[in-house]
């Protein structure tokens, strides 16, 4: 009887859809801008901090202060990303998952007056404030805008739609390089314009997103409204019987009544979500560790070193750029057809592969005439394989492996491992690459070895399946009892779950 409305569960709908639009562009598409935005402009930008260095203390700075500032206004963006991962739970235990978003525009727009004003006020303070601002904003929207779309989506859309925040990350670097060209707004006088444009994805979502729904299932089991979560429901699937889809939901509020909401420390310590913890730390260090902002930034070298000139090296950077779109735009119509699993095997084994090449092509490039060529393959197959699954997969496994009170302490440790893995690549990459110059891939091949192993040996397929069935796949992994599997997740962990 339920398998009626499961068909027509299917369908992306015009509110859905553009909730979905709204949400990424707002939020995703930020934190891929502002990624890329400070690459193109670094040059311009010293130049404006020795000089405003000098207008206050009649002498510049030397070059070591001055590659420290700067590298503080590089790094400030992955430490707010962290600070942001930290204030998931609270903010949308409190606000709900579009409230957090509407919230969270304030270190976008914020900041990018700032940045906007900085040339004119003389101040590179403020550059550096906003970039913890902006982190702290690409730090949330990273984790609530999956929570969020997961949370809207039916389940045989949640896979497609959960990508659809990761291709907007690709397209808001892509924008970001062709803004950052020289001919556009990298120059003297345009990098604080490139900066600010951040405001404006920020600012329309301010403006949109108040007239879509919140997540039934916030509504719904943190709220107790039961009335509001169905019209959200009839609102998103447009047909008023959502009756099956109100059970399942109201069946996870049973599934976690006991415990309520769930701290990151009992999320550590509940025996019937170990495996799960453990995936989302494996998967997302391996994600940032796997050196995708590594293979960016030796990217330019490696070009340069195959022949590009030095001024066209901007241009096939955007190439890699739209690689990266391109691939991720597959992502979201094959997530649902091959699954998340075999986009994830798929995926590292690619990037493995193009690790282990790349460090023998780059050994062997002054030798062999044509391996700087092997080297640009290398890269764009890497960013091929790393659009596919490493990339966008993870985000939709967290949203689909915790049921709802374990949901956003799940978002949190995700996204500490995250941007802390980020942080430290930018930090410690700079120093690998003078020590073991080609062969600093090896490492990250090896880091994606091993992320491929654990996928094949851990990590099950939750393709068009309920969070429920999800929830009692892991159950079974866990070797937690059984007769109710539906409640595991909540079993308080002492003494119940430690005498089984």
């Amino acid at each position: 009887m339920e398998q009626v409305p499961a068909k027509k569960e299917g369908r992306l709908t015009l509110v859905l859809g553009l909730a979905t639009l709204i949400a990424a562009f707002g939020s995703s598409f930020q934190y891929g801008y502002n990624v890329a935005a400070i690459n193109s402009p670094a040059q311009f930008m010293k130049t404006f901090y020795n000089k405003t260095y000098y207008e206050r203390n009649n002498g510049y700075m030397d070059e070591f202060a001055l590659t420290l500032l700067w590298s503080v206004s590089v790094s400030m963006f992955p430490f707010g990303g962290f600070v942001g991962s930290l204030m998931v739970g609270p903010l949308v235990n409190n606000f709900g998952r579009k409230g957090t978003l509407l919230f969270n525009n304030i270190f976008s727009i914020v900041p990018a007056v700032l940045m906007g004003c900085s040339k004119v006020a003389g101040s590179f303070e403020m550059i550096i404030l906003s970039r913890l601002l902006v982190g702290i904003c690409a730090g949330l929207s990273s984790n609530v805008v999956p929570m969020y779309l997961g949370e809207l989506a039916p389940k045989n859309l949640r896979g497609g739609l959960g990508v659809v925040p990761q291709l907007f990350i690709t397209i808001g670097i892509l924008v970001a390089q062709i803004f950052g060209l020289r001919s556009l707004l990298a120059n003297e006088e345009g990098w604080p314009i490139l900066l600010g444009v951040t405001g404006v994805p920020a600012a329309l979502q301010l403006l949109l997103l108040p007239f879509f729904p919140e997540s039934p299932r916030y509504l719904l089991i943190q709220k107790k409204d039961e009335v509001a979560a169905q019209t959200a429901l009839k609102r998103l699937r447009g047909w008023d019987d959502v009756g099956p889809e109100m059970e399942e939901i109201r069946q996870e509020d049973e599934a976690e009544r006991a415990v309520g909401f769930v701290s990151v420390l009992k999320l550590f310590r509940t025996r019937s979500l170990r495996w799960q913890v453990i995936s989302v730390i494996v998967l997302m260090g391996g994600q940032q560790l796997s050196g995708v902002n590594a293979i960016y930034y030796y990217a330019d070298q490696i070009y340069l070193s195959a022949g590009v000139k030095e001024n066209d090296v901007q241009y096939v950077t955007v190439g890699t750029g739209a690689v990266n779109v391109l691939m991720t735009v597959c992502a979201v119509f094959v997530v649902e057809l091959l699954g998340r699993r075999f986009l994830l095997l798929l995926g590292f084994s690619v990037c493995f592969t193009a690790c282990f090449v790349l460090t023998a092509a780059l050994a062997l490039q002054d030798t062999i005439s044509w391996m700087p060529y092997v080297s640009i393959a290398c890269i764009i197959a890497y960013v091929v394989g790393h659009a596919l699954g490493p990339s966008p997969v993870p985000a939709v496994l967290i949203t689909e492996t915790f049921l709802q009170s374990s949901r956003p302490a799940a978002f949190m440790v995700g996204g500490s491992v995250h941007w802390l893995s980020n942080f430290t690549v930018g930090l410690i990459f700079p120093f690998v690459q003078v020590g073991l110059g080609a062969y600093s891939f090896v490492i990250f091949g090896v880091i994606c070895l091993l992320t491929t192993i654990y996928t094949f040996l851990v990590v099950p397929e939750t393709k068009a399946k309920t969070f429920v069935e999800i929830n009692q796949i892991f159950t079974k992994m866990n070797k937690v009892s059984e007769v109710h599997p539906e409640k595991e997740e909540l079993e308080e962990f002492p003494p119940s779950t430690r005498g089984q």
